[in-house]
């Protein structure tokens, strides 16, 4: 029976089933503590109340220096920051502050719940980042994944109510913005929305901001869900946000592509790199 597209249940299920992911966990984990050994970080910083709502801040020495925020990924559901640490150190030699925040994961916590978190974070870094050099008012977000869908969710009008105008670029990495799949799918089993919830948390179903460059990225060896789900955002968004770019990458799976940003000559690193003018 169809469920989703031309997808039976077992067909959507394997759309978002990435295979072999352990290997890159592992050399992540590898990075992200040499990271540390190498760069200066201030761990477990509470933006909110719940046990979850902590960040780490690399800070960059100097005051006044750009902020990139990085949002995990895992299905809403898994992982930490922790195992993300290299990204700050694929950063630091050009001046750049980062924080990598957590959130609250399911099924402990809904959706609306875990974005309305990173909606928290957001907020917490612009009013205090200042304190490790930041500049307030120069915020980057990085995301991929679940993190991608979060910081999309920080840009729609919906969720800027506060007018968060200090956010100067995104960089959404094999985000998934259409949440009526994953609702259909064994994803849901533990994040457990329903259609309402799904549709109210999908991006492309909001509208964004106007003026905040965003750029959407995904591998060629991805799932035609995952390279389906970044060309309808940008095709939902790309007459409503300027400017806009998205961009399929040859030869990087749902798990290289991170990879990628540690490497300085890779299309990732460079495009973040042109987002925030460094």
């Amino acid at each position: 029976m169809v469920i989703y597209k031309k997808y039976n249940q077992q067909e959507l299920d394997l759309q978002f089933h990435v295979p072999e992911f352990e290997i890159y966990l592992q050399r992540w984990e590898t990075l992200s503590r040499q990271a540390e050994k190498n760069y200066k970080v201030i761990k477990d910083t509470a933006y909110g109340d719940s046990s979850r709502e902590h960040l780490d801040i690399f800070p960059f020495p100097n005051p006044g220096s750009k902020t990139l925020v990085f949002i995990h990924g895992g299905y809403w559901q898994r992982l930490d920051k922790s195992l993300f640490h290299f990204i700050a150190g694929s950063f630091a030699d050009y001046g750049i502050t980062t924080v990598l925040i957590n959130y609250p994961l399911a099924p402990a916590a809904a959706m609306d719940q875990i974005v309305m978190s990173c909606r928290k974070a957001i907020s917490w870094i612009h009013k205090n980042i200042a304190q490790w050099n930041g500049d307030s008012n120069e915020i980057y977000i990085a995301g991929h994944s679940a993190g991608a869908h979060l910081a999309t969710m920080l840009i729609t009008k919906e969720g800027n109510q506060n007018k968060q105008n200090f956010i100067k670029g995104i960089c959404a990495i094999s985000g998934l913005y259409n949440l009526i799949p994953i609702q259909l799918s064994n994803i849901n089993d533990a994040i457990q929305m329903d259609k309402e919830i799904a549709i109210r948390n999908s991006p492309v179903f909001m509208n964004p901001v106007e003026s905040c460059p965003l750029f959407l990225t995904v591998g060629t060896e991805e799932t035609t869900e995952f390279k389906d789900q970044s060309s309808e955002l940008h095709d939902k968004w790309k007459n409503k946000i300027q400017p806009v770019e998205f961009k399929l990458i040859p030869g990087l799976n749902h798990f290289s592509i991170i990879d990628s940003v540690n490497e300085t000559d890779s299309l990732v690193h460079q495009s973040l790199c042109k987002l925030m003018s460094i």
